[in-house]
């Protein structure tokens, strides 16, 4: 870098009030960093310019033209690109769900499901996702380095609509006021839920007692036209820059994270500028004519060298957009900043607007290089091959080139003249027979290659197929090396797959790394509400303030070998599995099965379909469930049977025991004779009451009754005596 007392300063008088910050940089300064980076730089873009030569044989790498011999260069870079474009591509393309989300902590899980669906459906509907996937691979396999620049639009006008005019009343009744106080904390414990349920009145009426502490009621009285901003487009914005219209702060040691500048050359024209209003100034004080990508060395320009638009709002111009940070404040705190300029006029000076406050772009290199930011490609593998390969396919044209075929030559004097042409009619002809047509006729034919030849081709294919790892279909990669056997065939390609799924992390990270931009910048720059399809018939309404959170990104990659055999794997399952398996289960795995298929649509019809039941079937599982109640209560009758046998067994064993018992102890006995006692008495009792009651005859004599009574009392005490001497 040159010293910076001999570089001529810009007038400080083009960035005057441009800002209010304490330390606003000088266009000097800024340029000064461009100058650090452009060394550098330029030594990566003689590289880059290399590989493309390479790839698209031209400059040095076209044979230089000579008489008589072949120019012929086989792209042998070019053949090993395109077999890996599509397999690096489909995995990104295939599926409508490119990204997961996930939540760092429990209450960041709804904002990472309502995230995972709004980025899922700006790739699918509002980025050409083909397209920039197309870029981001072509342009990290050709050039070894794919770079990002990250961004949003928003496009807006202004138009008129009726808005509801609103007038407010004391509240009068306790309902009223009860109302008002429960949508006042309702808005303040559960924003979301207020907004969504609460009616344009009783929002009026809150915001009113939020501003001056008043319990009002508000009611539309009437409508008037006022101008709202009605936004067209509001999206994120992706675009594959070409690495020299990208200068990075070189001093990062391949860490984009350490950088702290880039500076973007961008083609663009005053109608451009004029459009974003309010944001560009001092458009008044630069050189149109002077700013043109021709008069530029630093811009690859794809505009055709000598078009000059004579509408000055259409006229290309390149502006140098730098991002970078700055001590604006005077207080040794780097802060974030963008700056924007044309020739030597500053148009645009802010802070940097985008709400990760870092640079921004993404750099995915290709195949990485130690403590170096950019990658390199194929082509710095394969140029030796390519190189050779066009030496031996070019001899081996010359040869042919410089041979005859079919054509014919004969000896002077073998055919006359008549002869002659009745040989060439193909009619029967006479010849000298001092001359055989064996010596006297020669046909012409191209040589035989030689083996060397063949062989030196083979082996650069081979060797290139080694190299990269891609399969072209030269005879090249095989399994021989691994063993002649299906094990083998299968470790060269799980080793060609590794290697390739290594190229896809690679990508897999840089988009997880874009997406992780895109979700915070969702978080600020999109409207409040945004309505979002997540299938054909299923809508989400996102709201702005749901998407903050913390996050864990993953992009949703596989390629179609892999896919294929989960799908392969699945089927087996289900089908050892069996007829018997639950429903539920079987849903689940052809659910995955289509999902694996690319078929989105079918696998979320198979996980909302529900079979409907057959009625023969049902009154088959209702009487089924009949049998089974009825041979239930069948058993449990049998088991209150069972119980009531045992328990009645069980008395009738108390019984016996009870009876031994007194056997033995002689309780029995002492009952007996107690009953054959009391037996006794009541016979006596008997017959002395029928002596009483019974009428007598006149010759009878009276009974004894005082007698009778006196031997029943005696008998009393001897049986009490007989009863006490047994016990």
């Amino acid at each position: 870098m040159q010293d910076e007392t001999v570089q001529p300063r810009i007038d400080p008088g083009l960035t005057a009030n441009m800002t209010s910050w304490a330390k606003e940089p000088v266009l000097q300064d800024l340029k000064n960093d461009l100058q650090v980076a452009k060394q550098s730089h330029d030594a990566q873009m003689t590289k880059i310019a290399a590989w493309q030569a390479l790839m698209n044989v031209t400059g040095k790498e076209k044979p230089a033209a000579r008489k008589g011999r072949s120019q012929v260069q086989p792209k042998l870079v070019r053949r090993q690109a395109e077999w890996r474009y599509s397999a690096l591509t489909e995995p990104f393309v295939s599926s409508d769900k490119l990204f997961k989300i996930s939540p760092v902590s429990a209450e960041d899980t709804k904002s990472a499901r309502q995230n995972e669906i709004m980025i899922n459906y700006q790739f699918r509907t509002k980025i050409n996702k083909i397209k920039f996937v197309d870029d981001l691979v072509r342009s990290d396999v050709d050039e070894g380095t794919a770079i990002v620049r990250t961004g949003w639009v928003r496009t807006t006008v202004e138009v008129e609509e009726d808005a509801p005019v609103f007038s407010f009343y004391t509240v009068e009744t306790q309902e009223e006021l009860q109302a008002l106080q429960q949508a006042v904390e309702l808005s303040k414990a559960d924003p979301r839920t207020f907004n969504e349920q609460a009616t344009p009145e009783m929002k009026e009426a809150v915001a009113h007692y939020e501003e001056t502490g008043q319990a009002v009621t508000a009611q539309v009285t009437s409508t008037q036209k006022v101008k709202v901003e009605k936004v067209l487009e509001n999206r994120p914005d992706l675009k594959v820059f070409n690495p020299k219209n990208v200068m990075i702060d070189p001093t990062c040691d391949g860490d984009l994270e350490k950088a702290t500048f880039c500076i973007f050359l961008i083609e663009t024209s005053k109608a451009e500028l004029l459009k974003d209003k309010g944001r560009y100034k001092n458009l008044d004080k630069i050189n149109w004519e002077s700013a043109a990508p021709a008069t530029n060395p630093d811009i690859d320009s794809k505009s055709p060298n000598g078009l000059v638009v004579n509408d000055i709002l259409r006229r290309k111009i390149v502006a140098y957009e730098y991002w970078g940070f700055h001590d604006i404040r005077g207080t040794g705190e780097l802060v974030p900043i963008v700056c924007t300029w044309i020739g030597d006029t500053i148009i645009r000076m802010e802070e940097n607007p985008f709400p990760d406050g870092k640079l921004p772009l993404v750099v995915i290199p290709y195949l990485p290089i130690k403590r170096e930011l950019y990658g390199e490609p194929d082509a710095e593998l394969l140029a030796d091959n390519q190189r050779i390969l066009g030496a031996v396919t070019r001899g081996m044209i010359d040869l042919l080139g410089r041979s005859a075929n079919s054509q014919q030559g004969f000896a002077k004097g073998m055919l006359d003249p008549v002869n002659r042409k009745r040989f060439e009619n193909g009619d029967d002809y006479e010849f000298n027979p001092n001359l055989s047509t064996a010596n006297g006729h020669i046909t012409h034919k191209y040589p035989e290659f030689p083996q060397s030849a063949m062989m030196m081709l083979g082996m650069q294919n081979q060797e290139a197929e080694a190299l990269t790892g891609v399969k072209s279909f030269a005879g090249g990669m095989s399994g021989d090396a691994y063993g002649d056997v299906a094990a083998g065939i299968r470790g060269v390609l799980d080793a060609a797959s590794k290697r390739e799924m290594a190229i896809l992390r690679r990508l897999a990270y840089g988009m997880a790394e874009i997406a992780r931009k895109i979700v915070m910048m969702n978080a600020v720059f999109l409207s409040d509400e945004e309505v979002v399809r997540v299938t054909n018939e299923e809508f989400v309404t996102i709201r702005r303030e749901d998407l903050k959170g913390e996050f864990d990104y993953k992009v949703d990659i596989s390629t179609a070998e892999v896919e294929d055999q989960q799908a392969k794997d699945l089927a087996f399952m289900l089908q050892t599995m069996g007829p018997n398996m639950d429903f539920a289960m079987t849903q689940m795995i052809l659910a995955e099965i289509a999902r694996l298929k690319k078929m989105p649509e079918l696998a979320d019809r198979i996980m909302r379909f529900k079979p409907e039941p057959d009625p023969l079937q049902q009154q088959i599982q209702q009487l089924e469930i009949a049998k089974l109640q009825a041979e239930i209560e069948q058993i449990k009758a049998k088991t209150q049977e069972h119980l009531a046998n045992a328990a009645k067994k069980a008395s009738e064993k108390d019984k016996a025991d009870l009876d031994f018992v007194e056997q033995e102890s002689g309780v029995t006995h002492a009952r007996n004779l107690q009953q054959t006692q009391a037996q006794g008495r009541a016979n006596q009792d008997l017959q002395v009451t029928k002596a009483l009651t019974t009428p007598r005859k006149v010759e009878e004599k009276d009974p004894d009754i005082e007698a009778a009574v006196g031997f029943n009392a005696l008998t009393d005490v001897r049986d009490q005596e007989i009863t006490l001497g047994g016990a």
